[in-house]
This record gives C-alpha cells, structure tokens and sequence, in this order.
C-alpha cells in the first residue's frame, strides 16, 4: 500500500516521551507506531501495524515452507483441560481466570499446548496420520506482575506458536530442526542477529529446549557466554567450572557465634566483617509442598530455581522462616538443625565460612562444612557470574545482555500422555503423540528490531519490515515544478513498491525529521537546485548511500536498490 502523508495518521512526537525506561519504547511513540491504554496494553496505529504485517507476513513464509499448517485456535479455555496437565495452577496468577454466566471457570489462553493435544486426541489415531505441525498467529494474555519496556513485556500480545506432533524421538528431532532452522531464516530477514542458547524448559516443561536471544542493552535477560569457544546459555541453567577457594584451607578453627549488628544482607555482613562475599554462606529456606529446604550457595552467587529441578518449590515466608529457624531470613543456617540440606559443589570440602547463627543480628564464623553440618544432596545450583570458569575451556565466563524473540521447546509426551492422545503404531499398539513447541513474540520482534536498529535520528528499518520502503520528500512543495517531479515518481513508483510522498507544506527540516524518526530505508529528495538540473537525490536512511540520478531514472534506481524487478 503507498500513500500521501497528508492522508496518513502518523502522530509523530519531538519531545521524549516521559516514564520510558528503553529505546524502543521511545522510538515507538515519537515515531507514532503505538499508544498505550493501560499498563502492558497498546494499540497499534498504522505505521506500527503494517510493521507487525511484514513480520507476519515473513513468519508465515517460513512456517509454509517447512509444511506447517496454519490453523485459528480459541483464547477461551475451560478450566478442565489446564487441570489434566497440571498448568491451571501452574501458572500462578500469570493466567487471566473468571467465570462465564454459566458459573463455568474459563481462562484467557496464555498458550495453546493444552487446547492442540485436546485436538489431537481426536482426531488423529493412527501412525498415518502424523507428522503433522500446525501452527497459529494468535493473540495471547498473561496478567504480567511488571509490564516494562513498551511493547518487550506486555499483557496482551501476538504470538506465533506452532506444535508438531511424531510418532517417535526421532520424528519429533527432526520437527524440532525443521523449525530451528526456520527460525533462524526469520529473525536474518527481520534483520536480527541471534544468539540460540540452551534454556530451561520452566511451566512448559518437556526436554531439549532453546532460546533465540538478542543481544542488547535493552534486554532484560542474560545470557552466559564463553568468548574463546563458544560456549553460550541461559543464565538460569548455565554451568561452570569450580575451583578452591582459598577457604578450603583456612585451618579447623572452632565454630563460633558473633554479634552482626546489621541488615543480614551479604553486602552488609560482608562489610561489617570485612570479609569478601565468597566467604560467606548463603542459606536459604524453601518449602517442597510441607517438607522445609535448606539451599546452600556462596555468597556472591546465586541459586537456580531451574537447576534444582524440585517441582513447587518456593521460598519459605517470612514467618516460616522465623517459626523453624528463631530469627529472620539473613540470619539463618542449617547449622543444629534437622532439616533437609542441599548445598552446591562449590561449598564442598570448605572452611572458614560465615553463616547465620539462627538468632538475630548474630552469625557463625569459621564454619567447616563438613564438620558442622549434614549436606543430604551436592549439586550444581548456582548461577554463574562474569569471570567464572567456562566449563568446556577453562576460560572466563562473562554476563551479556540479550533480548528472547523466540523459544522452542521437545515437550515429548508431557501433554500427550495426561490429555491421552494416543495413536496407534504400525504393529496396532497404542503410543502417546511425541511433541514439539514453538514460539515468537511478534512484538518483541518489532522492538527487538528498534534496540538493535536506530541512530540517534530515530529508527534505522531492514528494509523487509520497514513501514514503507520509499519516502518521496519534495523540499518546496509550492513550486509547480518540484511538485510535478514529486507525483510523477509517485505515480510511477507506488504500483512496485510501498512508498510514502510526504505532500506536507512543512518545512524541509520537518519532513527529514519525520522521515529519518519513522526509519524508512530510502528517500528520493527533490530540491530546488536538483529539479533546475531535471534530477533528484536517492538517499539510503543509514547515510551509507547519497547520490544524484535524472528524474527519468529515478524510480529504475531506487528499484535497483530494493532489488525490486522493474
């Protein structure tokens, strides 16, 4: 679609918008693609929506070509379909619930696992009927706790997700493979450059999964990487390669308790005593159903909820804490305690520790783990941090910021087997659905694209997404002449390609700032002194490309450069 600007609505803004907390939260209302309505919700004016479009129309293409089928699935969901998989209280409070006037408990689809096996149970019976992958472009609704960065995390959103359902592993390996690699021709042609990271599988569960992340300083996920060979995760599920500390052999000094006048932060007990973070013990108190946990990692690390793989863990509340332990969290250990301990490789064999002494305000120094405690479980919970020891190389790890566009995930017979549906194989025995999951944020794609595509101009489009692909800026649109030449390329132009004639009487200043705000790759420039030389200028948004051509040619060249046949 071309069109005049006069007749468009594109609300463009000068100022920075207020309570913006990235850049393509910025861009995106300055250059008029969204407003919002409430928190986490917006509505897509038109520039923004024809960006969603192209997106679209790139996923669709991809999807096609790897023999998905594109089905519409309802966001409606009854409650009894997440109650045999376990997801309806799963979710937690992500998940929009109510009651219809039928007193019925329904659910607006966060994902559609659930509503596709229910599908597939019915209708596919037989090892002839499979492989099949469906897949659906689809609004979806999470009651997200903290809506941020604009469109990046929001409460109601496009989503591409697809399922492929296999009669084995390896039908369902070559599913998985099918959509990587698709995957990784979209976000090349969105212009995205990606990272595919090992991830955990977290409320979708299942096996092998993988996340496509972004790098970009407006990401608020990270990534571990390794720099040397090539070594990249999640964060949450990423592994590295311990090594003895100094404390394992600070000698068998005597337990013993001392006064901690401060917040039982380890930034704080580790000033007041002047000790580094590594020295201290961090003990944690989750709950596994009724059954207390102690979680044992190094001060100055992390634990993964993921790496401890204990379904419906959660961290104890405040009075729990206080009820078993006599004091309040940061003060608290397992030390002369009777309570399941699990602690992380790198506290094995260590000594000279500090650790809460159960009592507020006090702590235990000289703690020998192995003396003064029992660890029922060693393993590998903790997060890594920047500098950490890569596990394949040796070399050190460090932190990247990134943004997730896509996931995809072997779900194997998760769904399958609780919503039973089963086919049977070539020899007439029954056999649950092996399945695949596979998703993109379309959004997030559009502002991934921004983060990672902008100047300090405005929005720098790939030109497969832009809005349009052509701005036509005559600088004095009041003479004949310049206005003439304007239309005619227009004319010419807007049946090949989608181009924009900015036909305002604004100044040349406005409309280069609109045009460079809104990010369209190319702009034929008619000036004055151009058109007193019957030729115009053809220039690239990014600046790499300025150059005079004659008027007649003006449309054969810029079709040259979209690779758009004439």
């Amino acid at each position: 679609m071309s069109i005049r600007w006069s007749e468009s609505f594109i609300p463009t803004l000068k100022e920075q918008p207020k309570g913006v907390d990235n850049i393509s939260h910025s861009l995106s209302l300055r250059a008029g693609l969204v407003k919002p309505l409430i928190s986490g919700v917006y509505s897509y004016l038109p520039l923004g929506w024809k960006v969603l479009l192209n997106i679209i129309t790139i996923i669709r293409e991809e999807m096609n070509s790897i023999g998905a089928q594109e089905v519409a699935l309802p966001s409606l969901s009854p409650r009894d379909l997440w109650e045999r998989t376990g997801r309806w209280a799963g979710w937690g409070d992500e998940i929009f619930k109510f009651n219809d006037r039928k007193d019925r408990e329904l659910c607006l689809a966060p994902t559609h696992e659930e509503i596709i096996t229910d599908i597939a149970s019915k209708e596919l019976h037989s090892y002839k009927d499979l492989p099949q992958i469906w897949y659906q472009i689809k609004t979806k609704y999470r009651d997200e706790p903290r809506p941020r960065g604009g469109v990046l995390r929001v409460r109601e959103f496009m989503m591409k997700d697809s399922y492929s359902m296999d009669v084995d592993e390896e039908g369902v390996k070559r599913s998985y493979a099918l959509h990587r690699d698709a995957y990784i021709r979209i976000f090349t042609r969105c212009g995205l450059d990606c990272k595919i990271v090992e991830a955990p599988s977290g409320v979708m569960g299942g096996g092998l999964s993988e996340e496509f992340m972004v790098p970009s300083e407006g990401g608020e996920d990270r990534i571990i990487v390794c720099k040397k060979c090539g070594y990249q995760s999640n964060r949450e599920i990423a592994s590295y390669k311990r090594k003895k500390s100094d404390n394992a052999s600070n000698g068998s000094n005597l337990l013993t308790k001392i006064y901690t006048p401060v917040e039982g932060s380890v930034d704080k007990i580790s000033e007041f005593l002047k000790v580094p973070p590594s020295k201290l013990m961090k003990s944690l108190l989750f709950f596994n159903n009724s059954e207390p946990i102690f979680v044992l990692i190094r001060g100055d690390h992390e634990v993964s909820i993921e790496k401890l793989g204990i379904k419906g863990l959660r961290i104890a509340e405040p009075h729990e804490i206080k009820s078993i332990t006599g004091a309040e969290a940061g003060y608290v250990s397992p030390i002369g305690l009777a309570i399941r301990t699990i602690a992380d490789y790198s506290l094995q064999g260590e000594k000279g520790l500090v650790t809460g002494a159960n009592e507020n305000e006090y702590h235990f120094k000289d703690v020998d783990i192995d003396r003064d405690l029992k660890v029922n479980e060693w393993k590998d919970i903790e997060i890594p941090n920047t500098g950490d020891i890569c596990p394949n190389c040796e070399s050190p790890l460090s932190l990247e910021q990134t943004i997730e566009v896509g996931h995809i995930f072997q779900l194997g017979t998760r769904y399958s087997i609780p919503m039973v549906a089963f086919f049977l194989d070539s020899k007439g025995d029954q056999k649950p659905i092996i399945m695949g999951s596979y998703g993109i944020g379309i959004e997030r794609v559009m502002a991934t694209i921004i983060e990672t595509h902008y100047d300090s101009n405005g929005i720098l489009w790939p030109s497969e997404v832009a809005p349009y692909k052509v701005v036509i800026i005559p600088l004095n649109i009041g003479n004949p002449k310049i206005k003439e030449a304007a239309e005619e390329i227009w004319e010419n132009l807007k049946e090949k390609t989608e181009v924009i004639l900015d036909d305002r009487d604004e100044t040349a200043g406005v409309k280069f700032k609109d045009a460079q705000l809104i990010g369209i790759p190319w702009q034929i420039v008619i000036g004055e002194r151009s058109i007193s030389e019957n030729s115009v200028e053809i220039k690239s948004r990014d600046g790499k490309i300025s150059t005079s051509v004659l008027k007649a040619n003006a449309v054969s060249e810029i079709l040259k450069e979209l690779k758009v046949q004439n």
